[in-house]
Formats: C-alpha cells, sequence, structure tokens
C-alpha cells in the first residue's frame, strides 16, 4: 500500500456492519484505539450495544440489518455523516456443496448479504462521502472470489458472492474517481472466527489490514483488491 503521505486527518467517523464479534469487532476496536468515532453496527441490538459499550467513550452502536430494504437509509439518516466504512456483515452457508446441486435457496441467501447488503448500505453512505468530498471504503473479500486465487468450486454460492462484491467494488470506485473517496476490497486471508475458527490468523491481526485499506492517504489506491497489505490480481 501507498504510505508515503500523511495518513488522514482524524477523528473520522467510522460505521463497521457485522461489528459485534469475530473480524468485524476486531476491526472497530483497532479503529476505535486509533482515535475514530466508531459505530458499532449490528442486527442485534443488544449485541451491537454490548460491543460498543466494550470499545469504550466515544463508540456508538447501530442496529442494521444489510438484508431489510430501507434499513441503510434508516441508520444514516440517524448517525448522520460515515467518514470510514467497512462492510464486513457477511455469510457462508454452502461449505462443501457442487455448483451443479446446490439448492439455490441458499444462493439467494448468500447474495442478500453479502452482495445486496453491501450494495445497500453503500448507496445510503457513499453519496454523503462524493459529496463532502472524502471517503474510504473497504469492503471485505475472500479469496474464493478471485479470478487470479482460483474460484472455490466448493463454496460455490460463498464465492459468487465475493466475486460480484468484487465487482461492485471497481464500479463504486470508478464512479467515485476523483471526489476524494477512496473504494477497495481486501481478501484478509483466512481469520479464526466462527465461520473458520480452526484458521491460524487471529481477528486482531487481521484487522490491522483492514484498517490500514479503511485509512489510506489522499494519494493511496482505489479500485483494487488487497491481500492483506499487497494489492493482488482480480
Amino acid at each position: 500500500m501507498n504510505s508515503s503521505s500523511t495518513p488522514p486527518p482524524g477523528p473520522r467517523t467510522a460505521l463497521v456492519t457485522g461489528a459485534n464479534r469475530g473480524l468485524g469487532q476486531a476491526v472497530a476496536a483497532a479503529l476505535h484505539e486509533a482515535g475514530h468515532r466508531v459505530v458499532v453496527a449490528a442486527r442485534d441490538a443488544e449485541a451491537a450495544a454490548k460491543a460498543a459499550a466494550e470499545l469504550g467513550e466515544g463508540a456508538r452502536s447501530a442496529v442494521l440489518d444489510v438484508t431489510e430494504a430501507g434499513a441503510a437509509e434508516r441508520a444514516a439518516a440517524r448517525l448522520g455523516p460515515v467518514d470510514i466504512l467497512v462492510n464486513n456483515a457477511g455469510v457462508q452457508l454452502d461449505w462443501g456443496e457442487r455448483p451443479s446441486a446446490l439448492d439455490l435457496s441458499l444462493v439467494e441467501r448468500t447474495l442478500e448479504v453479502n452482495l445486496l447488503g453491501t450494495w445497500r448500505v453503500c448507496q445510503s453512505f457513499v453519496p454523503g462521502m462524493v459529496a463532502r468530498g472524502w471517503g474510504r471504503v473497504v469492503n471485505i473479500s475472500s479469496g474464493t472470489g478471485s479470478f487470479s486465487n482460483g474460484i472455490a468450486a466448493m463454496c460455490p454460492a460463498y464465492s459468487v458472492s465475493k466475486t460480484s462484491l468484487n465487482a461492485l467494488t471497481v464500479m463504486l470506485a470508478e464512479e467515485t474517481r476523483d471526489t476524494g473517496v477512496l473504494v477497495n476490497a481486501i481478501n484478509p486471508g483466512l481469520v479464526r472466527t466462527r465461520m473458520r475458527p480452526t484458521a491460524e490468523q487471529s481477528p486482531q491481526e487481521a484487522a490491522r489490514d483492514v484498517v490500514r485499506a479503511a485509512t489510506l492517504p489522499d494519494d493511496g489506491p482505489s479500485g483494487v483488491f488487497f491481500r492483506r497489505d499487497a494489492v493482488i490480481g482480480w
């Protein structure tokens, strides 16, 4: 990553979806530690409030089910300007399934969260970033959705959702080019969460790379795919 210029002035307001546990919680904690005003977003109000309270002073919580039509718009109206958006909410429901036999209802549910959920949130917050002339968007993707890494057929719905998320990232980056808003995706690698309980990398380790992408300097890249701290091919 380009780190030759000064980091963005702070503090900024950062919204992290799916931030009540796992990687999202670790990203929220790292952003809070860096001095940003963090909003912990989750479907469950109690879980979001508990996670925000654990972060400490200055952290807020927000109820946000990314699959619900209008939920992101309502969150945007309540929260006001958001400068940093980390789209972390995601599901994996089809490990070990075959594309030729997969129940397509699993595909629909996966796309509803991993693609359309992120799309809804971006539509609610990115225009405000453009209007203010500054913003950072990081979409949590995966190597399973990367053509350069190899699309993972053992989780077809998840892989398709992340490939689609990468395409959305590129389109949003093109739309916001030269506006002060940077939109990127990141493959954080395997992270020890409920989705991957045996992974070697801790959420805190992975969060460092996500936060780096979420706080890029003004001359940082947009429309790229990070693998931890390096740019890789789509």
